[in-house]
């Protein structure tokens, strides 16, 4: 049982640093945040077909990990939108630029969190089930979070690092964050990271002598400190 577990495990990993990675290059050729959220649907189907001992469909076995309270029928609907998403693609009725990679980035996720939902034991996965997609997120990082997806990448700056920090990678790792905390919360090692990402952005904003690129990331500092502030500690 260990061992199974294990393996479960280990496909989840590969699985998401593949599709952290493909996001990562969309920003370069946008095909690939399309290439991304297909690859992590296999994990997806993977894990859903170990899970409920079942050899179906994937929106066959979304909708019974729902009926079974593996998750919401919201957080079902959201997942089977990207499985739509990729039989589209397959059908030929989606071009391979059919998604932003900051969308992307929010779908990618949404199934990597449903599979750690998955891979819980039991006895806890009932518990947080109505956890994951099931929050009212607040409305004044919901907003940051919408006005972001409708902002472009600034022009020039994909492939640039300052001091270090790749400015394509910091974008995608803090959008994932905020999307994790609209959808439920974040865990103790995810505050850390969203903690050190801000730390990044602290780093590289006095760096950077464009303009829009400024606003750009100044704003995305803004919503990251937004999406930490609720595990701050009190002040004294």
């Amino acid at each position: 049982m260990f061992f199974k577990a294990r393996r479960r495990v280990d496909v989840r990993h590969e699985r998401d640093g593949t599709s952290r990675e493909l996001i990562r290059h969309s920003y370069y050729r946008c095909e690939f945040a399309t290439v991304a959220v297909t690859h992590s649907l296999f994990a997806l189907e993977h894990v859903l077909a170990e899970r409920l001992a079942a050899k179906e469909p994937i929106h066959v076995l979304i909708e019974r990990a729902s009926d079974a309270g593996l998750f919401t029928a919201g957080f079902a609907a959201e997942l089977d939108r990207s499985r739509q998403l990729r039989d589209k693609l397959i059908q030929g009725s989606e071009s391979s630029a059919a998604i932003h990679p900051l969308r992307a980035v929010a779908t990618v996720r949404a199934v990597f969190d449903a599979v750690s939902l998955l891979l819980r034991p039991p006895s806890t996965t009932e518990a947080t089930a109505a956890d994951v997609g099931g929050a009212q997120p607040d409305g004044g990082l919901a907003r940051l979070w919408e006005d972001h997806l409708h902002a472009l990448f600034p022009h020039g700056f994909r492939g640039v690092d300052f001091d270090g920090v790749d400015l394509v990678l910091l974008d995608a790792d803090v959008a994932g964050l905020v999307q994790r905390e609209l959808k439920g919360g974040l865990d103790d090692s995810a505050i850390a990271y969203l903690r050190g990402l801000i730390a990044d952005l602290d780093k590289i904003l006095p760096l950077i002598n464009e303009e829009y690129c400024a606003s750009y990331f100044t704003r995305l500092r803004t919503m990251a400190q937004v999406a930490a502030a609720p595990y701050l500690p009190p002040a004294t």
